[in-house]
């Protein structure tokens, strides 16, 4: 009998979440590439979708995950027990944000970060209201859906939460909706799944006055941002403001998975009692994912990543030049390369990957099917970036001329 493959039973037993899976069997990872089964690397230019910040497999991370073996895997459900991993993380992560943003709630996802937060938002101030941004995405669960701004992704899952408005994101005029009622504003400081939309700095500072002045909780999204990506650690480190609630998830693992939601002791102490046990989780701050993502903090900060990012991020900007390229937005290496149409942008991302010797992997967004995303880990290096640029411009070439089809 012929023995099943394991394409076989991913396509069998692993649930599909789209009808076109890119379907590479990867057999290994390491730094900025990964490898298929037959031995073919490719260029990870979107990190796992913005994930491995710091590359796949770190050694760093691998001997802190490895020294996190040899001790304690799960203990109990979280807050119970004084967990190393868990407050030195917290700490480490308190060390980075402004005075007040210093009590952190470890979650195991994004997600979970986007869900704690709203639920702290209501409690704190009594309040029902949340407002999010047009073109936005914050998760799956059906809290953090109710806050994504596109109704493609919503429909069919109705109800969702009541009580949830839209606002677009860099609108000015839209600042007023921010109201008495409204509970807290949940914003990316960078709309990431837009099409990387880096707002002005003065717009930010102005939702953050509103907030202010109405008595609203700013929850900033840095799931994608943080961790070094835009050129600070923290995205809005560059706008000149502080918010009263951040989320991270995503490069704050190293791979492993993790997330947050943090802010000021005022604010957290909400889920003490009124009920007690305001939010729980069971294996949110796992020590191990906690482990690895204390060893990334370090490596990003120690190597001071993040301040290499704006100067490879504009290197993509030299040497991605094509008449077919309209625009390339972003800040650091998060980046969006914009085509007239996902119809021209669909066949590069796929040539690209296709091609021999050495793929590369890129994607888009899922508001914005028409530029190229562009988020590698934050380690690339700058030989790195121009095999990859050529690559593309190989691929763009080679779409204009007709001589790929998938």
């Amino acid at each position: 009998m012929q023995a099943v493959t394991h394409r076989q039973l991913f396509f069998q037993h692993v649930a599909q979440t789209s009808d076109f899976p890119l379907a590479l069997e990867i057999e290994r990872a390491d730094g900025v590439n990964i490898y298929s089964t037959d031995g073919k690397p490719y260029i990870d230019l979107i990190s796992g979708i913005g994930v491995s910040n710091v590359g796949h497999r770190h050694p760093r991370v691998l001997e802190a995950i490895n020294h996190q073996l040899d001790k304690y895997l799960h203990l109990m459900v979280y807050g119970e027990y004084i967990q190393t991993p868990q407050t030195q993380l917290a700490q480490a992560l308190s060390e980075t944000l402004p005075p007040g943003l210093d009590i952190v709630y470890f979650t195991n996802s994004g997600t979970e970060a986007v869900e704690g937060a709203m639920k702290v938002a209501k409690r704190y101030t009594g309040r029902s209201e949340i407002i999010s941004c047009v073109n936005a995405y914050h998760g799956s669960t059906q809290g953090a859906l109710s806050l994504s701004g596109d109704e493609n992704f919503k429909r069919n899952y109705r109800p969702l939460l009541p009580d949830v408005r839209h606002i677009r994101h860099g609108h000015w005029d839209d600042i007023e909706h921010i109201t008495s009622r409204t509970a807290a504003v949940v914003m990316e400081v960078i709309g990431g799944e837009a099409g990387v939309r880096v707002p002005e700095a003065a717009y930010l500072q102005a939702i953050r006055q509103r907030c202010t002045d109405v008595g609203a909780l700013l929850v900033f999204d840095e799931i994608q941002t943080g961790f070094g990506r835009t050129g600070t650690f923290w995205a809005f480190e560059g706008f000149g403001l502080t918010p009263d609630i951040v989320l991270c998830a995503k490069g704050m693992g190293g791979g492993m998975p993790i997330g947050a939601f943090i802010s000021s002791a005022n604010i957290m102490h909400v889920l003490r009692n009124n009920p007690m046990l305001g939010h729980i989780t069971t294996f949110g701050g796992h020590p191990v994912s906690c482990a690895a993502s204390l060893a990334t903090l370090r490596v990003i900060r120690d190597q001071r990543l993040f301040e290499a990012a704006e100067a490879k991020g504009q290197l993509f900007r030299h040497l991605l030049q094509h008449s077919a390229i309209r625009e390339i937005r972003g800040k650091g290496l998060m980046l969006a390369v914009e085509f007239d149409s996902f119809d021209i942008l669909k066949p590069v991302i796929d040539r690209a990957i296709d091609h021999p010797g050495m793929g590369v992997i890129t994607d888009w967004f899922l508001f914005c099917n028409n530029s190229m995303r562009i988020a590698p880990p934050l380690i690339i290096s700058d030989d790195q970036i121009r095999q990859a640029c050529s690559i593309i411009l190989e691929a763009i070439d080679a779409t204009a001329s007709g001589k790929h089809n998938r």
